[in-house]
């Protein structure tokens, strides 16, 4: 019988040892099974949905150059705003809009692109009262120099009217333009550029102007 006990003894510890390591196994391969199917707590986070955008339209891809500067300037994302939903557009603290202007001279839907029917359309519908909005525009100042950036005015104006608090105005200084709507009280009602007579400013003006709304507190 002691001869038994002897032998029976390592034997059920060792299967004790097995019983636990087999235990732990499992225990291992359930948390890693929760884990893999859990929700993803990775990519836009509510807190960045809630601070800024910066939304463009386009024609020739100009716009979306300078909209992309201000975006890496300010660690933001950028979206062109025929693709964003009115949902999402009114979850964000802080939209930084830019055009181009096609119909110079025109009074409404300056633009010639997609923001031509979202200011009319859709704006209207949408809630953004005490939104920071920053405007930027694209212009030739030589081509066009009566009209610089018109379309910049048109959105600063219609996105006040909705009782977003305006930020970024910026000097005149620098641009050989003879006239614009973009200008209010001597100043650019936004970031103006021009990337067929000064597209080695751009970069270093965008980044500027992205400084410039800090300094006022523009919820990014």
């Amino acid at each position: 019988v002691n001869f038994l006990m002897k032998r029976i003894r390592p034997i059920l510890a060792i299967q004790f040892i097995r019983n636990m390591k087999f235990t732990a196994i499992i225990s291992a391969l359930a948390a890693t099974s929760v884990a893999a199917f859990a929700p993803s707590m990775g990519g836009r986070s509510i807190t960045s949905l809630d601070a800024a955008v910066v939304y463009f339209s386009t024609s020739t891809g100009n716009t979306e150059t300078i909209a992309e500067y201000i975006a890496a300037a300010a660690s933001i994302e950028v979206e062109e705003i025929g693709d964003a939903s009115e949902t999402e557009i009114v979850a964000y603290d802080g939209l930084i809009i830019g055009s181009p202007t096609w119909n110079t001279g025109a009074d409404e839907q300056r633009s010639g692109t997609t923001w031509d029917d979202f200011l009319y359309s859709t704006l209207p519908n949408l809630d953004l009262e005490g939104k920071n909005v920053a405007v930027f525009g694209m212009g030739d100042q030589q081509s066009y120099m009566d009209n610089y950036c018109d379309a910049a005015g048109e959105l600063y104006d219609l996105f006040e009217a909705k009782g977003c608090k305006m930020f970024g105005l910026t000097s005149t200084d620098g641009y050989s333009h003879l006239e614009s709507k973009a200008q209010r009280d001597g100043k650019f009602c936004g970031l103006m550029c021009d990337e067929d007579n000064q597209y080695d400013l751009s970069e270093d003006r965008a980044k500027a102007w992205v400084e410039q709304l800090k300094s006022e507190g523009f919820a990014f």
